[in-house]
Protein backbone atom coordinates (compact mmCIF):
# COMPACT_ATOMS: atom_id res chain seq x y z
CA UNK A 1 0.00 0.00 0.00
CA UNK A 2 1.43 3.20 -0.86
CA UNK A 3 2.31 5.73 1.81
CA UNK A 4 -0.58 9.02 1.50
CA UNK A 5 1.47 12.48 0.90
CA UNK A 6 -1.09 13.80 3.87
CA UNK A 7 0.30 15.22 6.84
CA UNK A 8 -1.31 14.32 10.24
CA UNK A 9 -0.73 16.26 13.65
CA UNK A 10 -1.03 14.17 17.15
CA UNK A 11 -1.31 16.22 20.22
CA UNK A 12 -1.18 14.94 23.56
CA UNK A 13 0.56 15.27 27.00
CA UNK A 14 1.60 12.19 27.01
CA UNK A 15 4.82 11.14 25.59
CA UNK A 16 3.83 7.41 25.60
CA UNK A 17 1.01 8.19 23.58
CA UNK A 18 2.28 10.13 21.29
CA UNK A 19 5.49 7.20 20.91
CA UNK A 20 2.54 4.50 20.14
CA UNK A 21 0.51 6.98 17.68
CA UNK A 22 3.38 7.90 15.74
CA UNK A 23 4.35 4.43 15.35
CA UNK A 24 1.30 3.41 14.14
CA UNK A 25 0.69 6.01 11.74
CA UNK A 26 4.02 6.33 9.92
CA UNK A 27 3.87 3.05 7.96
CA UNK A 28 0.53 4.88 6.09
CA UNK A 29 1.63 8.88 6.20
CA UNK A 30 4.68 10.63 5.06
CA UNK A 31 4.65 12.97 7.86
CA UNK A 32 3.37 12.63 11.14
CA UNK A 33 3.84 15.39 13.43
CA UNK A 34 3.20 15.25 17.16
CA UNK A 35 3.11 17.97 19.97
CA UNK A 36 2.98 17.68 23.72
CA UNK A 37 1.66 21.17 24.81
CA UNK A 38 -1.15 22.69 22.55
CA UNK A 39 -0.10 26.46 23.27
CA UNK A 40 2.30 25.07 20.01
CA UNK A 41 -0.34 24.47 18.01
CA UNK A 42 -0.98 28.10 16.07
CA UNK A 43 2.81 28.00 15.83
CA UNK A 44 2.72 24.70 14.17
CA UNK A 45 -0.67 25.10 11.63
CA UNK A 46 0.92 28.31 10.26
CA UNK A 47 3.74 26.39 8.79
CA UNK A 48 2.09 23.09 7.73
CA UNK A 49 -1.16 21.87 6.29
CA UNK A 50 -2.56 19.10 8.14
CA UNK A 51 -4.63 16.68 6.41
CA UNK A 52 -5.68 15.61 10.15
CA UNK A 53 -5.17 16.85 13.70
CA UNK A 54 -5.65 14.35 16.75
CA UNK A 55 -6.45 15.96 19.78
CA UNK A 56 -6.13 14.77 23.59
CA UNK A 57 -9.12 16.42 25.59
CA UNK A 58 -7.38 16.36 28.44
CA UNK A 59 -4.08 17.68 29.15
CA UNK A 60 -3.89 18.71 33.05
CA UNK A 61 -3.39 16.81 35.67
CA UNK A 62 -6.27 14.77 36.85
CA UNK A 63 -8.38 16.63 34.06
CA UNK A 64 -11.64 14.63 33.22
CA UNK A 65 -13.98 17.40 31.99
CA UNK A 66 -12.54 17.70 28.53
CA UNK A 67 -13.18 21.23 28.88
CA UNK A 68 -9.56 21.68 27.49
CA UNK A 69 -9.92 19.75 24.44
CA UNK A 70 -12.72 21.60 23.51
CA UNK A 71 -11.28 24.68 23.50
CA UNK A 72 -8.46 23.56 21.64
CA UNK A 73 -10.74 22.52 19.28
CA UNK A 74 -12.61 25.77 18.57
CA UNK A 75 -8.92 27.51 18.69
CA UNK A 76 -8.36 25.23 15.72
CA UNK A 77 -11.51 25.91 13.53
CA UNK A 78 -10.82 29.52 14.18
CA UNK A 79 -7.34 28.81 12.93
CA UNK A 80 -8.62 26.84 10.02
CA UNK A 81 -12.94 26.20 9.58
CA UNK A 82 -12.12 23.80 7.45
CA UNK A 83 -9.90 21.46 9.87
CA UNK A 84 -10.76 18.19 9.88
CA UNK A 85 -10.30 17.32 14.27
CA UNK A 86 -10.72 14.00 15.98
CA UNK A 87 -10.36 13.89 19.50
CA UNK A 88 -9.61 11.15 21.87
CA UNK A 89 -9.59 10.46 25.83
CA UNK A 90 -9.68 7.79 28.30
CA UNK A 91 -12.70 9.38 30.19
CA UNK A 92 -15.39 9.93 27.19
CA UNK A 93 -19.32 9.25 27.53
CA UNK A 94 -21.98 9.30 24.97
CA UNK A 95 -22.75 12.53 25.57
CA UNK A 96 -19.46 14.34 25.59
CA UNK A 97 -19.15 12.37 21.88
CA UNK A 98 -22.53 13.97 20.75
CA UNK A 99 -20.87 17.70 22.06
CA UNK A 100 -17.60 16.99 20.16
CA UNK A 101 -19.10 16.58 16.80
CA UNK A 102 -21.58 19.49 17.54
CA UNK A 103 -18.62 21.97 18.09
CA UNK A 104 -16.80 20.55 15.15
CA UNK A 105 -14.78 17.31 15.44
CA UNK A 106 -15.54 14.84 12.92
CA UNK A 107 -15.04 12.32 14.90
CA UNK A 108 -14.22 11.06 18.66
CA UNK A 109 -11.95 8.50 19.85
CA UNK A 110 -11.91 6.43 23.38
CA UNK A 111 -8.23 5.36 24.39
CA UNK A 112 -6.93 3.01 25.22
CA UNK A 113 -8.22 2.15 21.33
CA UNK A 114 -7.71 -0.24 18.58
CA UNK A 115 -4.94 -0.11 16.14
CA UNK A 116 -7.32 -1.36 13.16
CA UNK A 117 -10.22 0.78 14.12
CA UNK A 118 -7.95 4.32 14.68
CA UNK A 119 -6.47 3.64 11.43
CA UNK A 120 -9.93 3.05 9.86
CA UNK A 121 -10.62 6.48 11.71
CA UNK A 122 -8.13 8.27 10.10
CA UNK A 123 -8.12 7.56 6.73
CA UNK A 124 -12.25 8.14 6.77
CA UNK A 125 -11.02 11.53 8.33
CA UNK A 126 -8.03 11.99 5.82
CA UNK A 127 -10.80 11.15 2.73
CA UNK A 128 -13.19 13.96 4.06
CA UNK A 129 -10.31 16.25 4.36
CA UNK A 130 -9.90 15.81 1.08
CA UNK A 131 -13.12 15.85 -0.55
CA UNK A 132 -13.50 19.13 1.24
CA UNK A 133 -10.44 20.90 0.09
CA UNK A 134 -12.14 19.37 -3.54
CA UNK A 135 -15.40 21.19 -2.92
CA UNK A 136 -14.02 24.19 -1.81
CA UNK A 137 -11.84 24.63 -4.68
CA UNK A 138 -15.15 23.63 -6.75
CA UNK A 139 -16.93 26.45 -5.02
CA UNK A 140 -14.48 28.47 -5.53
CA UNK A 141 -13.99 28.09 -9.68
CA UNK A 142 -17.58 27.91 -9.32
CA UNK A 143 -18.42 31.29 -7.86
CA UNK A 144 -15.04 32.88 -10.27
CA UNK A 145 -16.82 31.65 -13.28
CA UNK A 146 -20.28 32.75 -12.33
CA UNK A 147 -18.86 36.54 -11.87
CA UNK A 148 -17.45 36.34 -14.81
CA UNK A 149 -20.51 35.50 -15.97
CA UNK A 150 -22.20 37.81 -14.71
CA UNK A 151 -20.33 41.26 -16.24
CA UNK A 152 -22.92 42.82 -18.21
CA UNK A 153 -22.10 42.67 -22.15
CA UNK A 154 -18.52 40.66 -20.88
CA UNK A 155 -18.54 38.98 -24.53
CA UNK A 156 -20.72 41.11 -26.20
CA UNK A 157 -17.70 43.15 -28.81
CA UNK A 158 -19.45 46.14 -30.18
CA UNK A 159 -19.44 49.41 -30.34
CA UNK A 160 -20.96 50.10 -33.09
CA UNK A 161 -24.75 52.53 -33.15
CA UNK A 162 -25.95 49.40 -34.52
CA UNK A 163 -26.04 47.55 -31.44
CA UNK A 164 -26.94 50.21 -28.81
CA UNK A 165 -30.47 49.22 -29.58
CA UNK A 166 -29.87 45.52 -29.28
CA UNK A 167 -27.94 46.44 -25.76
CA UNK A 168 -30.77 48.98 -24.63
CA UNK A 169 -33.39 46.67 -25.52
CA UNK A 170 -31.12 43.54 -23.59
CA UNK A 171 -30.89 45.93 -20.27
CA UNK A 172 -34.93 46.32 -20.21
CA UNK A 173 -35.89 43.27 -21.58
CA UNK A 174 -33.14 40.58 -19.16
CA UNK A 175 -35.29 41.63 -15.61
CA UNK A 176 -38.67 40.47 -17.08
CA UNK A 177 -39.35 37.02 -17.62
CA UNK A 178 -40.99 37.97 -21.26
CA UNK A 179 -40.10 35.48 -24.16
CA UNK A 180 -37.59 36.80 -26.15
CA UNK A 181 -37.51 35.58 -30.01
CA UNK A 182 -33.73 36.70 -31.03
CA UNK A 183 -33.45 37.07 -35.28
CA UNK A 184 -30.74 37.60 -37.64
CA UNK A 185 -28.30 35.88 -40.20
CA UNK A 186 -26.24 32.79 -39.62
CA UNK A 187 -22.98 33.74 -37.35
CA UNK A 188 -24.42 36.77 -36.17
CA UNK A 189 -23.89 35.57 -32.41
CA UNK A 190 -27.49 34.95 -31.36
CA UNK A 191 -26.48 32.21 -28.84
CA UNK A 192 -24.25 35.03 -27.18
CA UNK A 193 -27.69 37.65 -26.61
CA UNK A 194 -29.51 34.95 -25.84
CA UNK A 195 -26.82 34.07 -22.51
CA UNK A 196 -26.29 37.43 -22.09
CA UNK A 197 -30.03 37.95 -21.97
CA UNK A 198 -29.84 35.23 -18.68
CA UNK A 199 -26.52 36.42 -17.10
CA UNK A 200 -28.72 39.75 -16.65
CA UNK A 201 -31.83 38.38 -15.47
CA UNK A 202 -33.48 37.18 -12.11
CA UNK A 203 -32.57 33.78 -13.11
CA UNK A 204 -28.67 34.28 -13.60
CA UNK A 205 -27.68 31.65 -10.96
CA UNK A 206 -29.65 29.27 -12.57
CA UNK A 207 -29.33 26.75 -15.59
CA UNK A 208 -29.04 28.07 -18.85
CA UNK A 209 -30.14 25.36 -21.11
CA UNK A 210 -29.39 25.75 -24.85
CA UNK A 211 -31.05 23.06 -27.93
CA UNK A 212 -30.17 23.26 -31.52
CA UNK A 213 -33.50 22.33 -32.66
CA UNK A 214 -31.78 21.49 -35.92
CA UNK A 215 -30.42 18.70 -34.61
CA UNK A 216 -33.62 16.90 -32.88
CA UNK A 217 -35.46 14.08 -35.15
CA UNK A 218 -38.92 14.54 -35.30
CA UNK A 219 -39.47 11.50 -33.77
CA UNK A 220 -37.23 12.43 -30.91
CA UNK A 221 -38.78 15.64 -30.52
CA UNK A 222 -41.29 15.35 -27.49
CA UNK A 223 -38.98 12.74 -25.81
CA UNK A 224 -36.29 15.42 -26.35
CA UNK A 225 -38.16 18.54 -24.86
CA UNK A 226 -40.96 17.06 -22.84
CA UNK A 227 -38.95 13.47 -21.25
CA UNK A 228 -40.16 9.80 -21.44
CA UNK A 229 -40.81 7.24 -18.90
CA UNK A 230 -39.45 4.16 -18.87
CA UNK A 231 -40.60 1.37 -21.67
CA UNK A 232 -42.61 4.78 -23.37
CA UNK A 233 -40.97 3.09 -26.45
CA UNK A 234 -38.39 0.49 -27.52
CA UNK A 235 -35.16 2.57 -26.33
CA UNK A 236 -36.56 4.03 -23.15
CA UNK A 237 -34.65 1.94 -20.36
CA UNK A 238 -34.83 4.32 -18.20
CA UNK A 239 -37.21 7.71 -17.28
CA UNK A 240 -35.26 10.55 -18.69
CA UNK A 241 -35.95 14.33 -17.83
CA UNK A 242 -36.26 16.59 -21.05
CA UNK A 243 -35.00 19.88 -21.96
CA UNK A 244 -37.60 21.79 -20.27
CA UNK A 245 -37.49 20.03 -17.23
CA UNK A 246 -33.68 20.51 -17.04
CA UNK A 247 -34.17 24.09 -17.57
CA UNK A 248 -36.84 23.87 -14.65
CA UNK A 249 -35.99 27.98 -12.73
CA UNK A 250 -33.70 29.00 -15.39
CA UNK A 251 -33.58 29.98 -19.06
CA UNK A 252 -34.10 27.01 -21.70
CA UNK A 253 -32.98 28.71 -25.05
CA UNK A 254 -34.63 26.75 -28.22
CA UNK A 255 -32.00 27.66 -31.21
CA UNK A 256 -33.27 27.96 -34.68
CA UNK A 257 -36.72 27.65 -33.48
CA UNK A 258 -38.18 27.56 -37.91
CA UNK A 259 -36.43 23.87 -37.80
CA UNK A 260 -39.71 22.49 -35.61
CA UNK A 261 -42.12 20.66 -37.99
CA UNK A 262 -45.53 22.16 -38.31
CA UNK A 263 -46.96 19.70 -36.56
CA UNK A 264 -45.35 19.35 -33.83
CA UNK A 265 -45.64 23.23 -33.11
CA UNK A 266 -49.08 22.88 -31.35
CA UNK A 267 -47.48 21.07 -28.58
CA UNK A 268 -44.66 23.35 -28.28
CA UNK A 269 -47.30 26.07 -27.95
CA UNK A 270 -49.34 24.11 -25.46
CA UNK A 271 -46.40 23.58 -23.22
CA UNK A 272 -45.21 27.05 -23.12
CA UNK A 273 -49.04 28.52 -22.21
CA UNK A 274 -49.74 25.94 -19.68
CA UNK A 275 -46.26 25.84 -18.26
CA UNK A 276 -46.85 21.97 -18.12
CA UNK A 277 -45.35 19.31 -19.74
CA UNK A 278 -45.70 15.45 -20.26
CA UNK A 279 -43.03 12.67 -20.34
CA UNK A 280 -43.68 10.57 -23.62
CA UNK A 281 -45.64 7.46 -22.07
CA UNK A 282 -46.59 9.44 -19.02
CA UNK A 283 -49.72 10.33 -17.33
CA UNK A 284 -48.46 13.00 -15.07
CA UNK A 285 -48.04 16.22 -15.79
CA UNK A 286 -44.96 17.87 -14.56
CA UNK A 287 -45.37 22.03 -13.57
CA UNK A 288 -42.55 24.01 -14.95
CA UNK A 289 -41.20 27.46 -14.76
CA UNK A 290 -39.14 28.74 -17.56
CA UNK A 291 -37.54 31.46 -19.04
CA UNK A 292 -38.00 31.06 -23.23
CA UNK A 293 -35.40 32.47 -25.28
CA UNK A 294 -35.78 31.42 -29.14
CA UNK A 295 -33.85 32.49 -32.53
CA UNK A 296 -33.48 31.90 -35.99
CA UNK A 297 -32.00 33.03 -39.24
CA UNK A 298 -35.08 32.51 -41.64
CA UNK A 299 -38.19 34.99 -41.67
CA UNK A 300 -41.27 33.70 -39.28
CA UNK A 301 -43.70 36.09 -41.08
CA UNK A 302 -43.22 34.78 -44.34
CA UNK A 303 -43.43 31.29 -43.03
CA UNK A 304 -46.61 31.87 -41.42
CA UNK A 305 -47.96 33.25 -44.39
CA UNK A 306 -46.93 30.36 -46.12
CA UNK A 307 -48.61 28.39 -43.30
CA UNK A 308 -45.00 26.61 -42.77
CA UNK A 309 -44.94 28.45 -38.89
CA UNK A 310 -48.03 28.86 -36.50
CA UNK A 311 -48.96 32.31 -36.28
CA UNK A 312 -50.25 31.89 -32.40
CA UNK A 313 -47.24 29.91 -31.98
CA UNK A 314 -44.91 33.20 -33.18
CA UNK A 315 -46.99 35.67 -30.72
CA UNK A 316 -46.20 33.24 -28.08
CA UNK A 317 -42.20 33.46 -28.33
CA UNK A 318 -42.02 37.05 -29.91
CA UNK A 319 -43.05 39.54 -26.42
CA UNK A 320 -39.32 40.83 -27.30
CA UNK A 321 -37.80 40.52 -30.39
CA UNK A 322 -34.37 41.48 -31.08
CA UNK A 323 -32.94 41.74 -34.59
CA UNK A 324 -29.21 41.56 -34.45
CA UNK A 325 -27.50 43.25 -37.58
CA UNK A 326 -25.16 41.30 -39.68
CA UNK A 327 -21.36 42.36 -39.51
CA UNK A 328 -21.09 44.17 -42.63
CA UNK A 329 -23.60 47.17 -41.21
CA UNK A 330 -21.12 46.74 -37.87
CA UNK A 331 -18.20 48.29 -39.61
CA UNK A 332 -16.62 50.14 -36.48
CA UNK A 333 -16.93 46.81 -34.67
CA UNK A 334 -14.72 44.73 -37.52
CA UNK A 335 -11.39 46.02 -35.82
CA UNK A 336 -12.56 45.65 -32.40
CA UNK A 337 -13.51 41.44 -33.57
CA UNK A 338 -10.26 41.31 -35.16
CA UNK A 339 -8.46 42.35 -32.41
CA UNK A 340 -10.35 40.04 -30.08
CA UNK A 341 -9.74 36.95 -32.19
CA UNK A 342 -6.16 37.74 -32.86
CA UNK A 343 -5.14 38.07 -29.36
CA UNK A 344 -7.20 35.00 -28.53
CA UNK A 345 -6.04 32.90 -30.66
CA UNK A 346 -2.17 33.75 -30.78
CA UNK A 347 -2.14 33.00 -26.81
CA UNK A 348 -3.98 29.64 -27.42
CA UNK A 349 -1.80 28.32 -29.44
CA UNK A 350 1.53 30.36 -27.99
CA UNK A 351 2.03 31.80 -31.09
CA UNK A 352 3.43 35.33 -29.64
CA UNK A 353 1.78 38.59 -30.53
CA UNK A 354 0.28 39.15 -33.70
CA UNK A 355 -0.95 42.16 -35.79
CA UNK A 356 -2.91 43.05 -38.81
CA UNK A 357 -1.92 46.27 -40.90
CA UNK A 358 -3.79 49.14 -41.59
CA UNK A 359 -4.37 48.04 -45.62
CA UNK A 360 -5.20 44.25 -44.36
CA UNK A 361 -7.68 45.88 -41.44
CA UNK A 362 -9.52 48.24 -44.47
CA UNK A 363 -9.82 45.05 -46.98
CA UNK A 364 -11.45 43.40 -43.21
CA UNK A 365 -13.71 46.74 -43.42
CA UNK A 366 -14.57 46.11 -47.02
CA UNK A 367 -15.10 42.62 -47.45
CA UNK A 368 -18.89 41.69 -47.04
CA UNK A 369 -18.92 38.82 -44.41
CA UNK A 370 -21.69 36.34 -45.71
CA UNK A 371 -21.15 34.18 -42.97
CA UNK A 372 -20.87 37.44 -40.22
CA UNK A 373 -18.79 37.00 -37.00
CA UNK A 374 -18.49 33.03 -37.20
CA UNK A 375 -16.54 33.79 -40.59
CA UNK A 376 -14.57 36.62 -39.04
CA UNK A 377 -13.74 34.32 -35.94
CA UNK A 378 -12.86 31.15 -38.57
CA UNK A 379 -10.28 33.60 -40.72
CA UNK A 380 -8.58 34.95 -38.15
CA UNK A 381 -8.15 31.44 -36.41
CA UNK A 382 -6.22 30.26 -40.01
CA UNK A 383 -4.75 33.57 -40.32
CA UNK A 384 -2.81 33.09 -36.66
CA UNK A 385 -2.19 29.43 -37.02
CA UNK A 386 -0.96 29.99 -41.01
CA UNK A 387 1.33 33.17 -40.11
CA UNK A 388 4.58 32.99 -40.37
CA UNK A 389 5.84 36.43 -39.41
CA UNK A 390 4.06 38.80 -36.52
CA UNK A 391 2.08 40.45 -39.53
CA UNK A 392 -1.00 38.34 -40.24
CA UNK A 393 -2.15 37.94 -43.42
CA UNK A 394 -6.14 36.71 -44.42
CA UNK A 395 -7.39 34.65 -47.16
CA UNK A 396 -10.83 36.31 -48.13
CA UNK A 397 -12.23 35.22 -51.12
CA UNK A 398 -13.35 37.00 -54.12
CA UNK A 399 -17.04 38.62 -54.05
CA UNK A 400 -17.53 37.85 -57.64
CA UNK A 401 -15.77 35.13 -58.22
CA UNK A 402 -18.00 33.21 -55.75
CA UNK A 403 -21.26 34.67 -56.90
CA UNK A 404 -19.74 33.33 -60.04
CA UNK A 405 -19.16 30.11 -59.14
CA UNK A 406 -22.57 29.57 -57.37
CA UNK A 407 -24.31 30.61 -60.24
CA UNK A 408 -22.21 28.69 -62.89
CA UNK A 409 -21.38 24.48 -62.46
CA UNK A 410 -17.89 24.89 -62.92
CA UNK A 411 -16.18 22.87 -66.50
CA UNK A 412 -14.27 20.43 -64.35
CA UNK A 413 -14.20 17.05 -63.25
CA UNK A 414 -11.77 17.76 -60.13
CA UNK A 415 -14.05 16.57 -56.99
CA UNK A 416 -12.99 19.12 -54.44
CA UNK A 417 -13.96 21.86 -56.83
CA UNK A 418 -17.42 20.33 -57.59
CA UNK A 419 -17.65 19.29 -53.74
CA UNK A 420 -16.71 23.36 -52.91
CA UNK A 421 -19.25 24.51 -55.40
CA UNK A 422 -22.26 22.08 -54.79
CA UNK A 423 -21.47 23.88 -50.38
CA UNK A 424 -21.34 27.16 -51.98
CA UNK A 425 -24.73 27.08 -53.93
CA UNK A 426 -26.26 24.89 -50.84
CA UNK A 427 -26.02 27.68 -48.53
CA UNK A 428 -26.61 30.10 -50.57
CA UNK A 429 -30.30 28.21 -51.81
CA UNK A 430 -30.95 28.09 -48.21
CA UNK A 431 -29.86 31.30 -47.54
CA UNK A 432 -27.35 30.19 -44.66
CA UNK A 433 -29.38 27.62 -43.21
CA UNK A 434 -26.41 25.90 -42.19
CA UNK A 435 -28.88 22.53 -40.45
CA UNK A 436 -31.24 22.69 -43.89
CA UNK A 437 -28.00 22.99 -45.92
CA UNK A 438 -26.75 19.98 -44.14
CA UNK A 439 -29.79 17.93 -44.46
CA UNK A 440 -29.87 18.70 -48.50
CA UNK A 441 -26.22 17.91 -48.59
CA UNK A 442 -26.85 14.24 -46.40
CA UNK A 443 -24.09 15.12 -43.82
CA UNK A 444 -24.29 16.80 -40.75
CA UNK A 445 -24.05 20.26 -39.47
CA UNK A 446 -20.46 19.24 -37.66
CA UNK A 447 -19.41 18.03 -41.47
CA UNK A 448 -20.59 20.71 -43.00
CA UNK A 449 -18.80 23.08 -41.06
CA UNK A 450 -15.62 21.08 -41.25
CA UNK A 451 -16.09 20.86 -45.14
CA UNK A 452 -16.53 24.95 -45.51
CA UNK A 453 -13.34 25.33 -43.36
CA UNK A 454 -11.54 23.23 -45.73
CA UNK A 455 -12.81 25.20 -48.47
CA UNK A 456 -13.18 28.98 -47.14
CA UNK A 457 -16.31 29.02 -47.69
Amino acid sequence: MAISEKAILVVDDNKEILVATRMLLKPHYKKVMTLDNPHDIANTMAKQKFALILLDMNFTRDSTSGAEGFYWLKQIKTIDEDAVVVLFTAFGDMSMAVDAIKQGASDFVLKPWQNEKLLATVANCVELNTQRQTNKKLNQIAQLTLAAQNKPFENLIAASPAMEDVFQTIEKAAKTDANVLVLGESGTGKELIARELHKQSLRAKQTFLSVDMGTIASSLFESELFGHVKGAFTDAKENKQGRFELADDGTLFLDEIANIPLALQGKLLTAIQNTMITPVGGSKQIDIDIRLITATNVNLYDMVQSGNFRQDLLYRINTVEITLPPLRERLHDIPLLVEFYTKLYSEKYKLGNKFVDDKTMQSLIDYPWPGNIRELQHLAERAVILSESAQLQFQLSNKSTQIQSMQKTPNTYNLAELEQHTIERAIKDFKGNISHAAKALGITRASLYRKMEKFGV
